[in-house]
């Protein structure tokens, strides 16, 4: 959606798509009278950026059912589950952030972190520590972001099952695409992340 702050006394008018953003611009707006197009790198972003990958989840039907319970009774391919533990397990987050995003949770429906006992509280966090060794061989990110959203009014997606993110980052990750765009391009499929983490996992654990 172009907001009209951006592109002010603009209307859509011309279906055709040339390639540079002012002929763009002027192939597909018609100015009110007396007003200029103040457009810029949003006009793109907004108009004509897609993410496919994200259709499956938009057009499925959404269930009710905790993923956190349910994932893990799947195989491991089906339900992207990379390492487990006798309490906690590490799955990808299907609509990551950033390739390597994975989750770390126990198996036991637990809201708060405080409502985790002593022996499953320390597998968490070890796993955690396991995430950031594994993602760490096999993508060399420069940074990370770990952490959790507690309740719903944090972000948190399942609120009613505690689990902590570990989201690899590098030097201008977050560019126009997300920001303005509110479209997140990722180099590589789900499938090819479960392998290199699925894979770096085993070599972690096998090096122990």
């Amino acid at each position: 959606m172009v907001r009209s702050e951006w592109l002010p006394g603009l209307q859509r008018a011309s279906p055709s798509t040339p390639l540079d953003a002012e002929s763009y611009v002027a192939a597909h707006y018609k100015h009110a009278p007396d007003e200029s197009a103040n457009y810029d790198g949003r006009t793109l972003a907004r108009d004509r950026l897609w993410a496919p990958w994200r259709s499956s989840y938009i057009k499925g039907e959404k269930s009710d059912d905790c993923i956190f319970c349910t994932k893990p009774a799947l195989p491991d391919e089906e339900s992207l589950v990379v390492d487990r533990g006798e309490r906690c397990f590490v799955m990808l987050n299907a609509f990551p952030y950033n390739s390597g995003h994975v989750m770390v949770a126990p198996y036991a429906h637990v809201a708060g972190l405080q409502d985790l006992d002593g022996p499953t509280s320390g597998e968490l966090i070890a796993l955690v520590q396991r995430s950031l060794e594994a993602i760490g061989h096999s993508y060399g990110p420069e940074g990370y972001n770990v952490g959790a959203n507690l309740g719903s009014v944090a972000g948190a997606g399942f609120a009613d099952h505690f689990h902590m993110h570990v989201v690899p980052r590098w030097e201008g990750d977050t560019n126009f695409m997300p920001v303005l765009g509110e479209v997140r391009v990722l180099p590589e499929s789900l499938d090819a992340t479960f392998r290199i983490l699925k894979d770096a996992f085993a070599a972690e654990g096998a090096g122990r």
